[in-house]
């Protein structure tokens, strides 16, 4: 684009790409914590799931919007709910107000992230986009690696409000930069919103997402209401795809999945975002909790998956170019699968070493594959249709996380009452809480602690077996990329 301060702007998008990054992971970390203070560990996935279910629901939204509008005035929208929701969560005093101060702040991110990708799309040629994407993904992970430990460091000296305060002069900064120094061009297409495929997406997700937190849990699966649940979200996501298919200019453009590339890209980021949320949520509660590590260390396993996620996704751009998409494809899914499994396989006995090999394996899974796909998709459109087909990916991949997040809790969480039951003992999910606080440890009698830790570590061990699930499904998935090219011979 004419007029665009192009490193300026990319400084900018990888600010806003650290926001994402500490985001993702230094919440994870100080979550124990949080839950050990406020309470209500049998609403801890309502954290995430808050978030999630805002930022996937918008996504498409603001992807659309940024097609009409342009790119700065939805991102600068999105930046200040975010930093506003940031601001909140830090002020919460109980878990419900946390989980809706979540609402706000998953309402902007849906907007940062694919926005910021697209803007990098949109200034750099098609053979470019190949190399500053994978600087991206690294940027995404090397600050991301910085997060977990700045998380437990936060944590355990001036307080967990600051885990979310820290988004708030980066965002700033990130916002400013792009404001300033992106030209786009004048848009003379007249704004035509599609709010009913908006508010019909927001209903089918709302209702699956109730279902699968609180199923199993609060009613059971195979009770009416569970029923009543599962018949409203499929009749919504019905409705949705005819108003779609109805609509002048949908949030969702239909057309665009016809095309192989982004149909398999976009089905395998769902696959990843359930992968990737089940690592990011429970991998600090099982080393907290059952590892009885401080958070600190329980912040290091997650930053093995931060350091292998821009180390994978560093080559995955040059890999692209010299051995097509699929090959560089096929990589990724097979170290997310070797990671999965090692999960499934992890003992308490066996340390936070243990743990922190599993992520790392992840991570390089997900380094390579997201930014083939971005890359793929990217090339695969216009430039009118690039915020939505970039939104797309991104709706799918927090779609799968959205998924992951409540269904592996709903997992977790009816394991644990299970356990209790079967083992005759009259407990309640909050007794959770004790185990991912070392003061709280201190305080249970250790016939009771070895109980309660051996039975979330079961429980866990449910959640990666689904979790080794999806990375299978994932694998057997991106063999629909069979047969794609190199970027180099795209653009020749």
């Amino acid at each position: 684009m004419e007029g665009t301060k192009k490193p300026l702007v990319l400084a900018s998008v990888m600010l806003a790409m650290f926001v994402s990054a500490v985001e993702a992971t230094i919440v994870s970390t100080a979550m124990p914590s949080i839950a050990a203070e406020l309470g209500g560990f049998s609403k801890y996935s309502w954290v995430f799931s808050a978030y999630l279910l805002m930022s996937t629901v918008t996504v498409l939204l603001y992807g659309k919007l940024s097609d009409i509008f342009g790119r700065k005035r939805i991102f600068a929208v999105g930046m200040l709910l975010f930093l506003l929701g940031s601001l909140l969560c830090g002020l919460a005093n109980s878990i419900d107000e946390l989980i809706f101060y979540r609402f706000i702040q998953g309402m902007g991110a849906g907007a940062v992230m694919p926005i910021a990708t697209t803007i990098v799309g949109d200034i750099y040629s098609r053979e470019e986009r190949a190399k500053i994407q994978g600087y991206l993904s690294s940027v995404w992970g090397i600050s991301a690696v910085t997060g977990p430990a700045i998380g437990g460091i936060l944590v355990v000296t001036i307080g967990w409000e600051y885990v979310f305060w820290i988004n708030l002069p980066l965002g700033i900064i990130s916002l400013l930069g792009v404001l300033l120094f992106l030209k786009e061009p004048v848009n003379t297409k007249k704004p035509v919103i599609d709010y009913k495929g908006a508010a019909l997406l927001t209903a089918a997700l709302s209702t699956m997402l109730y279902l699968l937190v609180e199923g199993g849990v609060s009613f059971d699966w195979f009770s009416t209401k569970s029923l009543i649940l599962l018949t409203a979200s499929i009749l919504f996501f019905v409705l949705f795809i005819w108003a779609e298919r109805k609509a002048v200019d949908p949030m969702m453009p239909f057309e665009i999945w016809r095309n192989k590339t982004i149909f398999y890209a976009n089905l395998v980021s769902l696959t990843n975002g359930v992968i990737l949320i089940a690592i990011s949520s429970y991998l600090p509660t099982y080393v907290t909790g059952v590892m009885e590590q401080p958070a600190a260390i329980a912040g290091f396993t997650l930053t093995a998956m931060s350091v292998g996620w821009p180390l994978a996704a560093f080559f995955s751009g040059r890999l692209l170019l010299k051995i097509g998409y699929f090959k560089t494809s096929i990589a990724g899914g097979a170290f997310l699968l070797i990671g999965s499994l090692l999960f499934v396989l992890m003992q308490p006995g066996f340390g936070p070493l243990w743990a922190a090999m599993s992520s790392f394996s992840i991570g390089l899974g997900m380094g390579l594959t997201s930014t083939v796909f971005i890359v793929a998709i990217q090339a695969a459109v216009s430039y009118e249709q690039r915020g939505s087909a970039t939104a797309s990916n991104m709706f799918m991949r927090n779609l799968g996380s959205t998924i992951g997040v409540a269904l592996l809790g709903s997992i977790l969480n009816s394991s644990l009452l299970r356990y209790f039951a079967d083992s005759g003992q009259n407990y309640s999910l909050s007794a959770i809480n004790d185990l991912l606080s070392a003061d709280a440890r201190a305080g249970i009698q250790v016939e009771s602690l070895r109980f309660l830790q051996q039975a979330l570590a079961e429980s866990l061990q449910h959640v990666y077996l689904v979790t080794a699930f999806f990375a299978l499904l994932s694998f057997i998935l991106i063999f629909g990329l069979r047969g794609k090219k190199g970027v180099k011979s795209r653009v020749k």
